[in-house]
């Protein structure tokens, strides 16, 4: 595992974090789970966590969207929180398939969620990111009744979760890509964020040429990025980084794409001075969070960031 950090910061502990990934949710014996297989939480660590299946988080007319929350057992009043956000092309996937990841950050000391959002086959850009928003909104408007501390909520991704999560971290304040579903006198900006394999340069040449031909992008998009530059800007993370947006720390696997490294954003960041790094999972491929030794070297990655970013720890 190959780490690169950028204006690394102090060690702290991290409050709410959105979980944004793919893989399916597994359960372990009390065996311990193999380094080589399949991605398994251990019953142990599923025994000391609270959960909540299907909560509504936002509405539109007649059409609602559920989260799956989870928390420690017996933990403090407050605790920071992460929004996991499954990936599959943006038009595919469901909550349960980062209900992994956030089990296994919670069990790290965190409030987390993992949501569903509404996919391209139902709706185009920007509903996903709206979406989103109005998740991290909902987690605000139910803090007391969760245990959540408003000031420190962070969000993880993988694929199209990673782009999401991306994009929420550096949009906050752009009224195009709020939208609505509830909770509008809550903020939705975030204060850390871990993009996994994902896109955050939409207006970049390798992904003009992707767009041409890749049909989920034109799914999700409208159209190619020649057809509709503008969509694409908007849906580009870069586009909106400013020197006020959140810690940022990507993780991505050797064998994918170099663009997952999102080279553009972190020089970016480091003219802004926002702390910022990479760590590539050796070996890896894009969808590393299936297989539980690079799952748990993401974990080993995001952790010790989420409790710099979000709780302060040393």
């Amino acid at each position: 595992m190959n780490t690169i950090p950028h204006l690394l910061i102090a060690r702290v502990a991290l409050p709410v974090v959105v979980c944004i990934a793919s893989g399916l949710s597994g359960v372990a014996d009390d065996k311990p789970p193999s380094a080589d297989g399949k991605t398994v939480i251990p019953k142990a660590t599923l025994e000391q966590l609270d959960e909540r299946l299907d909560v509504t988080f936002a509405q539109y007319g007649d059409r609602t969207l559920q989260l799956d929350i989870f928390r420690p057992k017996d933990a403090p009043e407050k605790l920071p929180a992460i929004v996991c956000i499954h990936g599959g092309g943006w038009g595919k996937g469901a909550k349960i398939h980062h209900r992994k990841v956030a089990q296994a950050l919670a069990a790290e000391g965190y409030v987390t969620a993992s949501i569903d959002y509404r996919l391209s086959g139902e709706a185009k850009f920007p509903a996903h990111i709206h979406d989103c928003k109005a998740a991290v909104r909902f987690l605000r408007a139910n803090a007391k009744e969760f245990g959540i501390d408003v000031d420190h909520i962070g969000a993880i991704g993988h694929s199209a979760g990673g782009h999401l999560a991306a994009l929420l971290a550096t949009s906050g304040g752009v009224a195009e890509l709020d939208g609505g579903g509830g909770n509008a006198e809550f903020s939705s900006t975030i204060q850390a964020v871990v993009p996994m394999g994902g896109q955050t340069d939409f207006m970049s040449e390798r992904n003009r040429e992707k767009s041409a031909s890749a049909a989920i992008w034109q799914a999700f998009l409208g159209g190619s990025q020649d057809e509709v530059p503008e969509t694409y800007r908007l849906a580009s993370p870069l586009t909106h980084l400013d020197k006020n947006d959140p810690p940022v720390w990507l993780i991505t696997g050797e064998k994918d794409d170099p663009s997952t490294r999102a080279d553009s954003l972190r020089q970016q960041m480091d003219e802004f001075g926002i702390e910022n790094g990479l760590t590539i999972i050796k070996d890896a491929p894009h969808p590393f969070t299936v297989k539980q030794v690079w799952f748990d070297q993401m974990l080993d990655a995001a952790v010790p960031f989420f409790n710099r970013a979000l709780k302060n720890e040393q």
